[in-house]
């Protein structure tokens, strides 16, 4: 594997940045200051992102990198894999994943596993490098050692910890006494009191105590339910039987209403009957009346009739006596008086007939009125009887409804007491019930009360079960804690004597070949023992504690053991990436390793960041090609 070209568009101090790398050697050279460890840390977080964690540091890596000046904080990487796939990372380092796309220009990124706190996980994927790895392993960085004098033993132990854990910050001694101390300060054991594991078993005693005490309020608790619902049986029954008397009473009532109902009826028609009778006493005593206005009716006809006859008779007398006095008599003066008395008796004929008009009429008015008021009672007394029709209906109906109500209601048609004794007898009953019912409500109130009085202690109860739960399954996971300790401590002892039989010799055998030709053969063997460490065979066959050694020679045994490492990390030919990694070394080793570097990891591509020329003026002098890129901010 290996890295193509860079483009990096801001980046902590770094803008407008490209690059473009070989495929063997590569110088990146830059004056101090000039943003070479920002560079690295770019292409180390187009691999894997940047986050926003602290992780124990001031700041996290992201408000480090973060341009003060702009919204841009993005950057290109494209690389290629051993099978010669080419794929090109963008990263806009405000977000989380990156886009990934292969030679074709085809966006891949979703093809890959996304990690929710991580992001993309593509280039572990391909590599099966993880950061951490990459960070311990690929990349060399002289200035994280700072090999001083005085700190030689600290880098000796970081070649011990690599050769035999394959981790230069993992110590196995230290991983055990880790392991032991945690086990010690987060579980405890049976000497130690005060201890989590300890209290937590002195706590749970006292809580399982405590609830054994409030348990028994469960059982009260119950009882007293048991209780209640009797009790509210008992009063759902009396209410039960309560509302059927006050039915029975309704329907006592609603009898009495209905009979009400027909009395007031009866008594109604009964009062239309009388009305009838006084109307026909009325018209009977209108048809006497009738009788005697049509016998006067009759007189006057009578009158009227002799009236009629007597004018005749006289006015044909009178005629005949004028007749009698002009033809026979010959007596004009005679004649003419009886001519004269013809008006008179007209007149007196006129006002006769007057009189019997006037009376006729008024006879006639009188039959007319009693007519009229006998055809009013005949009325009056027919709608009476219409009426009385009707309510003797309406009775019948009441009477058939009550009939059919004490029918269905057996109390009632049984019953012979008078209509008082018989309420009497139903509001005493339902008093009576009334005043059981109360006396179960107060019981009821009273368990209640009860019931209430216990709710704290079991709400008591309940707040110590669920501690007590939370305790014990504080223990569990303690225990399991536990377990997983002297497990990891197993497993860590089973694969540090796995490493100390398989791989350490493995790795010693490679350093040992390593460090003799970067060295010109000085030192050829190297050992690693439990105590003293790394030990080096000097060339008189004696060892020598690796701490003994030069600075210079240190630094060689640090490189040649992350070298050796390079080779199993992934099926990839990684690149390995040594930043500043020969500020310590001087001429003649720095000729010996730039030779090894070059000859022996050929099929790796290597970055190397400087900030001085001896580098290039080596490579120059010893013909080794190499491709360089000059950092100049």
């Amino acid at each position: 594997m290996k890295i193509n070209q860079l483009k990096i568009n801001a980046y902590g101090k770094l803008k407008d940045i490209q690059m473009h790398f070989g495929d063997h050697i590569n110088i990146i050279y830059g004056k101090n200051e000039a943003g070479k460890s920002t560079l690295l840390n770019f292409i180390t977080k187009c691999f894997y992102g940047i986050s926003k964690n602290k992780k124990g540091k001031e700041i996290s890596d992201f408000e480090k990198y973060i341009p003060w000046v702009g919204e841009e904080f993005s950057g290109k990487l494209t690389y290629e894999l051993d099978n010669q796939q080419k794929f090109e990372v963008f990263r806009d380092f405000k977000k989380k994943n990156p886009k990934i796309f292969d030679d074709k220009m085809v966006d891949i990124s979703k093809e890959f596993n996304i990690d929710k706190n991580t992001g993309s996980e593509f280039f572990y994927e391909q590599t099966k490098v993880d950061e951490e790895l990459f960070l311990s392993t690929l990349i060399v960085n002289q200035q994280a050692v700072k090999l001083q004098a005085q700190e030689q033993s600290r880098l000796i132990q970081k070649i011990a910890n690599l050769a035999q854990t394959g981790q230069d910050n993992i110590s196995f001694q230290r991983a055990m006494e880790r392991l032991d101390r945690r086990k010690l300060e987060e579980i405890g054991t049976e000497r130690s009191r005060e201890k989590p594991i300890n209290v937590l078993t002195r706590k749970i005693e006292q809580l399982e105590k405590e609830k054994q005490e409030l348990e028994k309020y469960e059982t009260i608790k119950y009882e007293l339910r048991e209780k209640k619902n009797q009790v509210k049986d008992e009063i759902l029954k009396l209410e039960g039987k309560n509302n059927e008397i006050k039915k029975l009473k309704l329907i006592y009532e609603n009898e009495k209403i209905e009979n009400e109902k027909i009395n007031i009826k009866i008594e109604l028609k009964n009062k239309n009957e009388e009305k009838i009778k006084s109307i026909q006493r009325k018209v009977e005593e209108v048809s006497q009346n009738y009788k005697n206005i049509f016998e006067k009716r009759k007189k006057i006809k009578k009158e009227k009739t002799k009236g009629n006859i007597a004018f005749i008779t006289t006015f044909l007398l009178i005629l005949f006596l004028v007749i009698l006095s002009i033809a026979i008599m010959k007596n004009y003066t005679l004649s003419n008086i009886f001519l004269v008395m013809i008006p008179i008796i007209s007149f007196i004929f006129v006002i006769f007939r007057s009189k019997i008009t006037k009376k006729q009429r008024s006879n006639q008015k009188e039959i007319d009125r009693i007519d009229l008021e006998t055809n009013q009672c005949k009325q009056e007394i027919h709608l009476l009887e219409e009426n009385n029709a009707e309510l003797e209906k309406q009775i019948q109906i009441l009477k058939n409804e009550v009939e059919q109500k004490i029918k269905k209601n057996s109390f009632l048609e049984t019953n012979t007491e008078s209509d008082n004794s018989l309420l009497e007898d139903i509001n005493r009953e339902i008093q009576a019930l009334e005043d059981k019912i109360n006396e179960q409500k107060i019981k009821l109130h009273t368990l209640e009360l009860d019931e209430q009085n216990i709710e704290p202690k079991l709400d008591n109860l309940s707040c110590i079960e669920e501690e007590l739960t939370n305790n014990i399954e504080k223990k569990n996971n303690l225990k399991k804690l536990e377990k997983s300790i002297d497990l990891a401590k197993e497993v860590l002892e089973i694969s540090y004597e796995e490493m100390k039989n398989m791989v350490t010799p493995k790795f010693t055998q490679k350093l040992s070949k390593i460090i003799a030709e970067i060295t010109n053969g000085k030192y050829t063997n190297i050992r690693l023992q439990e105590q003293e460490g790394v030990m080096v065979e000097l060339e008189n066959g004696n060892y020598m504690p690796a701490s003994r050694l030069s600075i210079g020679t240190i630094d060689q045994l640090y490189l040649s053991l992350r070298l050796a490492m390079t080779e199993e990390l992934s099926k990839e030919k990684m690149p390995i990436i040594l930043d500043e990694a020969f500020a310590y070394y001087d001429t003649e080793r720095l000729k010996n390793i730039l030779i090894y570097l070059s000859e022996k990891f050929k099929e790796h591509q290597i970055i190397l960041f400087t900030c001085t020329d001896r580098e290039t003026k080596l490579l120059n002098e010893l013909k080794i090609p190499y491709d360089l890129n000059i950092l100049d901010r």
